[in-house]
């Protein structure tokens, strides 16, 4: 069976009277004295195409008899020729011949009957919003951004590697993980007995991933450039706008690659994405940028062509402090840096995307490489106006043993790591990697402001229904 052309490939042919069937969602119809006018979309891009039926038209009245059963969000099939648009703002329209009520909508009861509906509505409504021009636009460019995600990497010769979602480790020492058990917990509970997790599934606590880095870091020693791309858990009770408790991370690792190398592969990943979003998803930018982000095609066209500036950690405290602007939170050397910091970095004081590198070592993760002045690592965040980090990533800690004096440092169970350890005792190299989370980078490219809104089903606190 071949399939038929989507809305987007007819929208893209010359209308020469051809012959086609349309099947799509019925978005409006409109009635006149001469003609009904029903504009359908099919999900394949962001406009609709119209059909255009004849008032009277000689033997189809089963055409007639369809027509007063299809409203917003009915199903439909169509057939007709394709002719030139008389209307602005559409090159071709369906002259209609038959039409087919599939699926009916009605009007009584069909949820999306208005224009409009506030983003908080739609969330209530998971299974139906796709069907929105917000929510459509979204899925189309979370489609292709995923794709470009592989393209970028498999054109630089990564592998795509699949880490594990069950782990046993906390790559990041955060703490805050779903457990996983096969248990009858209830049971346990009433019987007043302790949880005994040597007669669990895996033989003691197991956990959902925060993070597939660990793990890809031995197809790194192996296979030299290599990446994920996956769902990660976290169990940190934040109901925030940009806190999932499920959400996806594409992770690079590269053997044989210092800092230096790690930056200049995270700002060229970046802007190749977003290059790819104002080329191959413009029409669906366009709609951000005039609907929900003003703005935002220039913002993310000045992040495609803009190099990236580079500063440290101590440098960029320095300007903020020097900068005595107010801060909800006061910067400090060896604190954390706040959204509003990295917004106020890229704004104000660079004016464009920054990498800051060399952050205080009690404020980043135990794998990260400890610089010579025993107080920094060598880490770096990628910022980008409008939104701050985007990219967190480091040179990888590859010599032993100051890897198992941190480990010691932070007092953690060492003989959960002694694979990682067994790393850097046989062949180990420097290696550097980074993390992007794929919900935060489709807020930035599409100007969103919720993270629950560019996933197509968000997990949060107390949100984990269908």
């Amino acid at each position: 069976m071949t399939l038929l052309p989507t809305i987007k490939e007819l929208l893209a042919m010359e209308p020469e009277g051809q012959k086609v069937v349309v099947r799509g969602w019925v978005r409006t119809k409109r009635e006149t004295k001469q003609s009904v006018f029903i504009e359908i979309n099919d999900g394949s891009c962001f406009s609709n195409i119209q059909g255009v039926v004849a008032a009277s038209l000689p033997g189809k009245d089963t055409l007639k008899e369809a027509l007063p059963g299809i409203s917003t969000g009915a199903s439909v099939e169509i057939r007709g020729t394709l002719i030139p648009s008389p209307a602005k703002g559409q090159k071709a329209e369906v002259s209609v011949q038959e039409i087919e009520l599939i699926g009916e909508a009605p009007a009584d009861r069909y949820p999306l009957q208005k224009k409009a509906h506030s983003l908080e509505f739609l969330r209530e409504l998971a299974h139906l919003r796709v069907r929105t021009n917000t929510f459509g636009a979204v899925a189309r460019v979370r489609n292709r951004m995923a794709f470009a995600i592989h393209q970028f990497f498999q054109e630089r010769g990564f592998y795509y590697i699949h880490t594990p979602i069950i782990t046993t480790s906390d790559a990041e020492g955060a703490g805050a993980m779903f457990q996983v058990t096969a248990l009858d917990l209830e049971a346990i509970a009433k019987s007043g007995k302790p949880v005994d997790y040597e007669k669990d599934f895996f033989g003691k606590k197991a956990y959902l991933t925060v993070s597939g880095q660990l793990n890809v870091e031995t197809y790194c020693q192996a296979l030299s450039r290599v990446y994920t791309f996956g769902p990660t858990f976290r169990a940190e009770n934040s109901n925030t706008t940009r806190h999932l408790a499920e959400f996806w991370m594409i992770e690079p690792e590269m053997a044989f690659v210092e800092l230096e190398g790690n930056i200049a592969i995270a700002t060229e990943f970046i802007q190749f994405l977003v290059s790819t979003a104002l080329t191959d998803c413009a029409e669906d930018i366009a709609f951000f940028d005039q609907r929900v982000q003003p703005g935002l095609r220039e913002s993310l066209e000045k992040v495609a062509r803009t190099p990236f500036t580079h500063m440290t950690y101590t440098d960029a405290v320095r300007e903020l402090e020097a900068s005595r602007a107010e801060f909800e939170f006061t910067p400090y050397w060896g604190c954390d840096l706040q959204s509003e910091h990295e917004k106020f970095i890229t704004e104000k004081i660079v004016g464009g995307p920054v990498v800051v590198t060399d952050y205080p070592k009690e404020i980043k993760a135990f794998y990260m490489k400890q610089n010579k002045d025993g107080k920094t690592v060598a880490a770096m965040d990628v910022l980008v106006p409008r939104f701050g980090e985007i990219i967190g990533g480091s040179e990888r800690e590859w010599r032993l043993d100051l890897l198992e004096k941190r480990i010691d440092e932070l007092d953690l169970p060492k003989e959960a790591y002694g694979w990682y350890l067994d790393l850097r005792r046989f062949g180990s190299t420097p290696h550097s990697g980074f993390g992007l989370g794929f919900e935060r980078l489709l807020m930035f490219v599409t100007g969103m402001a919720n993270i629950r809104d560019v996933i197509p089903y968000p997990r949060a606190a107390r949100q984990a229904d269908f």
